[in-house]
């Protein structure tokens, strides 16, 4: 039933978007030159990985030792523009068209965060991954990961196609308003490194350098 509502939509709206994803793709060509899209590996329904879709937003500008520079630094005015329109989503429709993705459902994250979750987090892996979803409505990037993960299993247990339908509208709105675009102090969301345990210690992952469009990124930008 979710599918056929996604394909649904996709279908009807697709006057829309299609010309739209064919101009951003040429701005995108033009301001920042090739690849125009940014692929990477991302899990999926059960955690099965998947190749993720979007337009690039950052340069690939690198420091003396060839490692890619912050993303504060890579990231251009066009491509912070980009990113609070979600225009660089866009081309998340393909993995939507394609059964990989769901217009709406928990964000498709990083794949080394798998062994990161509590197992209540890693239900939002029972659904397949949104290009919008309950935690994107309620903060996107200004709200902490554990809250994104609680709303993530929230909707995992909630889900409808009704939900679905209010999800999108309030996405809408959000895009509009530019709301819970960057975490608080940072460009992007900062990396998840796991939820501290009972005794408040952190669990002992190191944060990387690499960043989203160099490959290996530090933040999933969700």
């Amino acid at each position: 039933m979710k599918r056929l509502f996604d394909l649904s939509l996709l279908l009807l709206a697709a006057p829309l978007w299609l010309p739209l994803l064919g101009l951003v793709a040429l701005l995108v060509r033009r301001r920042l030159g090739a690849p125009i899209l940014f692929r990477h590996q991302r899990p999926g329904l059960h955690g099965q990985p998947f190749t993720l879709l979007k337009f690039r937003t950052m340069l690939d500008a690198r420091d003396a030792s060839g490692q890619p520079l912050p993303d504060e630094k890579r990231l251009t005015p066009f491509g912070k523009k980009l990113r609070a329109t979600s225009l660089d989503e866009l081309p998340e429709l393909f993995n939507v068209l394609k059964g990989d993705m769901s217009l709406v459902g928990p964000r498709p994250l990083l794949m080394r965060y798998l062994d990161r979750y509590t197992p209540e987090q890693a239900r939002r892996h029972e659904v397949r991954p949104g290009i919008t979803g309950w935690a994107q409505v309620n903060g996107r990037n200004a709200i902490t990961w554990e809250e994104k993960f609680r709303l993530d299993v929230w909707y995992v247990g909630h889900r409808s196609c009704w939900l679905d339908l209010k999800i999108l509208g309030l996405t809408l709105w959000n895009v509009l308003a530019r709301k819970g675009i960057s975490a608080i102090g940072h460009d992007t969301m900062p990396e998840f490194l796991g939820t501290p345990d009972a005794h408040g210690a952190n669990p002992p992952h190191e944060p990387r350098e690499t960043t989203q469009e160099s490959g290996s990124p530090t933040n999933p930008h969700q």
